[in-house]
């Protein structure tokens, strides 16, 4: 099975690698994502077969498990790293997924969408990223379209960091299950970390149920960044996207 490789990373480098915390790269002229493999050696997996995002357009159908998250604690702290806004959780939330666990370490967020479906592109994307206690690697996706205020956001917004730097203890402490739709269907593939070091290996599930923001919520973060934080679709090649 596809989904069987392992994605070798330390459970701290979870906190920066797909979030990005080193400023050697960016999105935009010489540090953009097509010159990421040459940037550093240490980003040449950016340059593999099995690189995310994708644009999820041929599909196998396929008996896929439910998923079983159990989120039980809060969000911990947020942090604008120059890259995107991210927010790490306390331990204590985990996806079973394959047999094994996989604690929730943070979530962040990119706009617009990495991943496509069936070539639409949306506003915004959030990353939910999970580390098994051998350092596997699986993200979870959900998208955002254009549409009403998002409430579950909306606390987050008013705590949202206006430059980067150091981590910032969050007043508005969600549950971690707060974040997720109420329908959990998936298309499911292996691919990688969509930041330098673009590790391949990961486990990858896109949420079907496309959630809503309001355009002033998309507006708040793009203007935080002040650029698009979205690494372009990479080819699928030989991988098959199940749903």
């Amino acid at each position: 099975m596809i989904f069987r490789t392992i994605a070798l990373l330390t459970l701290s480098t979870v906190h920066t690698a797909q979030a990005g915390s080193n400023h050697d790269w960016g999105y935009a002229s010489h540090k953009a994502p097509e010159h990421w493999a040459s940037l550093n050696t240490n980003y040449q997996s950016c340059a593999g077969a099995n690189q995310s995002p994708i644009n999820i357009h041929q599909t196998v159908q396929a008996k896929l498990p439910p998923l079983k998250f159990n989120y039980h604690t809060s969000a911990q702290d947020i942090i604008h790293n120059g890259h995107t806004i991210q927010i790490n959780f306390k331990p204590g939330n985990d996806l079973n997924l394959d047999n094994q666990q996989f604690e929730l370490k943070q979530f962040h967020l990119h706009s617009p969408s990495e991943n496509q479906i069936q070539g639409k592109s949306y506003p915004m994307e959030m990353h939910l990223v999970h580390a098994s206690t051998t350092g596997e690697l699986a993200v979870v996706a959900v998208m955002f379209d254009e549409g009403k205020q998002n409430q579950k956001l909306a606390k987050l917004w008013k705590e949202l960091p206006k430059k980067a730097g150091a981590a910032i203890p969050l007043k508005q402490q969600d549950l971690a299950s707060a974040f997720l739709p109420d329908n959990l269907e998936y298309y499911r593939f292996n691919g990688s970390l969509t930041t330098p070091p673009c590790t391949e290996g990961v486990r990858w599930i896109v949420l079907k149920d496309i959630q809503q923001a309001s355009k002033q919520q998309i507006e708040a973060f793009s203007k935080l960044m002040e650029h698009r934080n979205n690494r372009p679709v990479q080819p699928q090649n030989a991988r098959v996207v199940l749903e």
